[in-house]
């Protein structure tokens, strides 16, 4: 166990909440490598979060259904199952509801649902950037920001006080310590919002 387990709490905070407007299907029940995407990412996040909170708005019995029929027992009693009635009103309100269920925690990972991709090589890495010198650690490659973002019990505070017009961006513009963790997964650029986007998923890298 390396030492940020031994010292902090970490919970995951998936976002799976909207409507897939743009995709004309329902994202999280999409398929990456045989998985759901949302099944895809919460092992991920169990393997190394001590929780893992999967917040729902749209569909929600359709994700509890494939997460309770397909996480293994030891993944599923790491599970929370969050509804986010305000969905509608964006992603915001679901991250503030999902942060709700994380007060114990000292960290949070922010996950979108739209990254089933990334690799548990990632995740192992991510998480041992915690450091508590920083309250806001995010992914960086070629000058680029990508995503999940890791932060702290202040930046947890702050999204909670905050109204819910706001967004992260605005919220987390001024006092917060920020590090950037370069790495080489082009993963964290990943943002599937459309069947074209989709289809490129499963294309080999050409580079």
């Amino acid at each position: 166990i390396s030492w940020y387990m031994q010292k902090n709490r970490l919970y995951g905070l998936l976002i799976s909440a909207g409507l897939s407007g743009r995709m004309g299907k329902f994202k999280p029940l999409l398929e990456y490598d045989n998985k759901s995407f949302v099944q895809n990412i919460t092992e991920k996040l169990c393997s190394i979060c001590d929780r893992a909170i999967i917040v729902t708005g749209f569909n929600s019995e359709q994700i509890e259904n494939d997460l309770s029929k397909n996480l293994s027992k030891a993944n599923l009693q790491k599970v929370k199952f969050v509804l986010n009635e305000n969905y509608k009103a964006g992603m915001f309100t679901s991250l503030k509801t999902g942060l709700l269920h994380c007060t114990d925690s000292d960290w949070v990972l922010y996950h979108f649902v739209d990254q089933p991709t990334l690799p548990l090589e990632f995740y192992n890495d991510f998480v041992n950037q915690i450091d508590q010198n920083y309250d806001w650690i995010q992914p960086a490659m070629d000058k680029r920001k990508g995503h999940p973002v890791l932060f702290g019990r202040k930046v947890i505070e702050k999204i909670l006080e905050a109204p819910d017009n706001l967004n992260l961006r605005e919220v987390t513009r001024n006092g917060i310590n920020k590090k950037f963790r370069q790495c080489n997964f082009y993963e964290i650029f990943d943002d599937i919002d459309n069947i074209e986007d989709y289809k490129n998923l499963a294309k080999p890298d050409l580079e």
